[in-house]
This record gives structure tokens, C-alpha cells and sequence, in this order.
């Protein structure tokens, strides 16, 4: 067997064991070469996520926006409607090329994401008012509407939902708050419902965060500095996530999603995001072996994608059969002192600001190439 037949052979295992493998990038440059259509065709990628973050690195390292910057400027367009409109121009492209798997998997897959303006976390209304306009401008059935999960952000939620807006909930770090997704969720789609909008055309996901938990306690435990403190390292992240994923097989056993199944309803699957390992003493695809489960999705960068092709294991019944040592690792972590809703209320407060200082430097950029395109 070719290198390149095992490679393919590793991903569609993952595939089937329930998880669907999506992109965690964009970029013009991957639209205009056919690159993102080569990972859909070869390398079992059905869908896409974007954030402020990976727009400011695209729109800085490329030369292919100065053609649409150049038409920006020459019309007058500020820069926050200049951003939107670059932005939303990669995510149509991306949505029309997702489409196949889309269709394929009848709206389950296939679906590309763009999120709200990092600046508007904490506000509800403006929110709700900027998922509408981005749901408007790309006018695609396979979007994702990415909010974030801060507490004035479970409402907006709610609200889009009810709007018949497809929604990635995005910077879910606890497991208490990942509860009160999935029930902003359902009470999206029933509101849905009673607006009259096809819930079965609607889906979700909730991207549950997991490196960047394993960076912050293992820091609080560097500074307890014993050895039982090291022992620890590099398992909360997994341990967090296999317990959040115990959350939604309850939640999604109730009477509650059964009436909304009936009316045709999609699941609220649970996302794994931040899944590149940022420690490299840890096995670069740990935290894809570590969270394997039925109807998941695990989004990677490119290089994780490739390194599970070459050498990753595809370990079925992993999480389910991990609840209690899962448990047993954060009962561990409490007894040496991390406080770990410390620990999620951090993450979320650092993943708002690190989204919004990149939010500002996609805006700065487009500032800067605005006025030389002008």
C-alpha cells in the first residue's frame, strides 16, 4: 500500500468512527489555486472555520485582495465595511466550494463559518443585528454565524436561531457554560419553529476549545512546581473535552430534543476546536486520538490534518469509555488547588481579547492597503 493510500485510508477511518474533519483556515489564495477544493476532494475535509485571527494572517500575507481593495478604495468604502466585505467575499467562495459536501451530507456538513465582529461580544442587540447582515451579505445556505459564548452572547444566540440562522457557538471553554449553550440552542430552533422557519434545514455546532485549557493549567501548575503538580500536565484539556461531549449525549437524550427531532431537527454537535497541540513535547495529534466519538466535528489546521494522515490512530469508543478517569483528572487538579472555573473564565476573557486585537490589526491592514491602493 502507497504512503498516499494510507494516509487517506487513516482520515476516512476518523471519518467513519463519526468524526467530521474540517478546515481551521481561509484564505484567498487557497479559493483562487483550488487548494481548499483539494482537501475537499482528497483529504476527507467537509467544512471550513474562520476567525479574526486567521482573516488578519490571510489578508497579510497575500498578495490576491489587492484587485478587491483597489475597487474598495476607488469607491470610498470605510474600513469596517471594507473588511466585511472581504471577508464575506472568502467565506461565499469557500461556501460554494463546500457545496458538494453539503449536498452530500444533507446540510449536516459542508458548512463554512464567519464570525461576528470580536467587538461586539458583550453586546446582545448589536449582535443579533450584525449575524443578520453577515447571513444577508453571503447569502449561503451552508453558513455558520459564529458567536461566542459569553453570557450576553447565549441570548444573541437564542435570537439568531429564532431568526432561521445557522449558528457556530464558538469559545466554549467550561462545562457549566457549554449546558447553557446547548439550551440556548434548543430554544433557538423552538422559537424557529414558531416563526414559521424549516428547522430541519437549520444546524449548529458548538465549538468546544481544548489546547489553549491545557496551556493554562499547565502553567498553574508549573508555578506549584511539585511532582505531583507535573504528573498532571497535558491531560485537563482532554479531560474537559470528553466530559463536555458526557454533557451532550444527556442533553440530547431528553424529551425535550426528541419533540424536536421529530419536527426534523439537526443535533447541536459538539465541535473541537483549538486542537493543534501547542506544546511540543505533547503528540501532535493527541488531541484528535484523545476525542474520537460519534457525530463530532474536529477542525485542524492544514499541518494536523497531514500529521494525522501520516501517523495517526483512530481509537472508536475512546471518550465514552474515558468519563471516569476524566473526572478523576479534574477532582486531581482541584485537591493540588487549580481552581478550574478560574481556569474557563480566563480562557474566555483572553479568547475575546485576543480576537478583537485581530480584529484591529485585520482593520489596520486594511487601512493601510486601502490608502496605497487609493
Amino acid at each position: 500500500m502507497s504512503d498516499r493510500q494510507q494516509a487517506t485510508d487513516r482520515l476516512a477511518e476518523l471519518s467513519a468512527a463519526g468524526v467530521a474533519i474540517w478546515l481551521d483556515d481561509i484564505s484567498r489564495e487557497r479559493l483562487v489555486t483550488g487548494g481548499l477544493d483539494r482537501l475537499r476532494r482528497d483529504m476527507r475535509v467537509v467544512g471550513v472555520t474562520s476567525n479574526p485571527t486567521i482573516f488578519a494572517k490571510a489578508l497579510a500575507d497575500s498578495d490576491d485582495y489587492a484587485e478587491q481593495l483597489h475597487d474598495l478604495a476607488v469607491r470610498g468604502v470605510g474600513v469596517d465595511e471594507a473588511a466585511r466585505m472581504i471577508t464575506t467575499m472568502d467565506v461565499r467562495r469557500a461556501c460554494d466550494v463546500m457545496r458538494p459536501a453539503y449536498d452530500d451530507s444533507s446540510g449536516v456538513d459542508g458548512r463554512i463559518s464567519i464570525e461576528v465582529d470580536p467587538r461586539l461580544a458583550h453586546e446582545t442587540d448589536k449582535t443579533v443585528a450584525e449575524a443578520k447582515a453577515l447571513w444577508w451579505m453571503v447569502d449561503r445556505p451552508n453558513l455558520y454565524i459564529k458567536i461566542p459564548a459569553t453570557a450576553p452572547g447565549l441570548p444573541a444566540i437564542t435570537r439568531t436561531l429564532a431568526e432561521g440562522i445557522s449558528v457556530n457557538v464558538t469559545l466554549i471553554f467550561g462545562l457549566d457554560r457549554y449546558e447553557q449553550v446547548m439550551d440556548a440552542f434548543m430554544t433557538g430552533l423552538e422559537q424557529a419553529g414558531a416563526n414559521g422557519h424549516d428547522i430541519s434545514a437549520m444546524g449548529s455546532v458548538a465549538s468546544f476549545f481544548v489546547s489553549r485549557v491545557d496551556t493554562e493549567v499547565d502553567k498553574r501548575l508549573d508555578r506549584l512546581g511539585t511532582d505531583d503538580a507535573k504528573a498532571k500536565r497535558g491531560k485537563a484539556a482532554t479531560a474537559n473535552a470528553q466530559l463536555a461531549y458526557q454533557r451532550y449525549e444527556r442533553a440530547f437524550d431528553t424529551d425535550r430534543w426528541r419533540a424536536l427531532a421529530a419536527a426534523g431537527a439537526h443535533p447541536q454537535r459538539p465541535l473541537w476546536a483549538s486542537t493543534s497541540t501547542k506544546n511540543p513535547d505533547y503528540r501532535d495529534v493527541m488531541y484528535v486520538e484523545e476525542l474520537v466519538a460519534p457525530g463530532v466535528v474536529n477542525t485542524m489546521p492544514e499541518p494536523t490534518i497531514h500529521a494525522f494522515a501520516d501517523h495517526g490512530v483512530v481509537k472508536p469508543g475512546i471518550v465514552q469509555a474515558s468519563y471516569g478517569q476524566a473526572q478523576q483528572v479534574l477532582d486531581d487538579l482541584a485537591a493540588l488547588g487549580i481552581d478550574f472555573d478560574d481556569v474557563t473564565a480566563t480562557l474566555e476573557r483572553e479568547g475575546v481579547d485576543k480576537f478583537e486585537a485581530s480584529w484591529f490589526e485585520l482593520l489596520k491592514s486594511v487601512e493601510t492597503q486601502l490608502g496605497a491602493a487609493a
